[in-house]
């Protein structure tokens, strides 16, 4: 029987596992034997389901270094702001969902001390959401825990394969889409 589960808070939520077997390629679990030819709704669990590891590490990761708070929708948002600030409908657009859910991520990122509202020097009516060193050092700390998580991948499958599949997705995703953070819109959410 399928599951739903997910790490928060050291309970699991949200993630599709087969209870009664290991994760194939999970430590101590050997990789799931290959198909002569997959069916092709594999091929997006598979790559969601990369995803997905590589973020739930991640997040991990961040919360043993001082950020146990940042979830997935936080890292989007603070990509949205960027260096020079955002206002909320700029990080809205960014996201692909509306002003008001991006008030909403924008006041959880403000509680948390990941971002700063500012007033526009360029226009007094508009305030600018900006990082704050708090949201700095969990994007440097990302990146750098991104790049270990890449060096992994590197050494399981080979340094040469990571770099022709991350040509290969290049070559099939759209340029326009590649770096779109607008996965709410597709998924349901708001």
């Amino acid at each position: 029987m399928d599951n739903m589960v997910d790490h928060v808070d050291g309970e699991n939520v949200n993630q599709v596992v087969d209870s009664g077997k290991g994760i194939p390629g999970a430590p101590g679990v050997p990789p799931a034997p290959l198909p002569a030819d997959a069916p092709g709704h594999e091929l997006p669990l598979l790559l969601f389901g990369g995803f997905r590891t590589l973020i739930d590490r991640l997040h991990a990761r961040l919360a043993a270094e001082g950020h146990p708070d940042m979830r997935p929708a936080h890292g989007f948002a603070m990509q949205a702001i960027g260096a020079r600030g955002a206002t909320a409908s700029e990080i809205g657009r960014r996201l692909g969902v509306s002003k008001q859910a991006a008030g909403k991520t924008v006041d959880r990122l403000l509680t948390l001390g990941y971002a700063r509202r500012a007033d526009d020097p360029a226009d007094a009516r508009r305030k600018l959401v900006h990082l704050t060193p708090r949201g700095h050092d969990a994007l440097a700390r990302s990146a750098a825990v991104f790049d270990e998580l890449r060096a992994e991948w590197c050494a399981a499958l080979g340094t040469d394969r990571v770099r022709a599949l991350e040509a290969d997705l290049r070559n099939v995703v759209p340029e326009e889409t590649a770096f779109r953070l607008d996965a709410t819109s597709w998924l349901g959410g708001a």
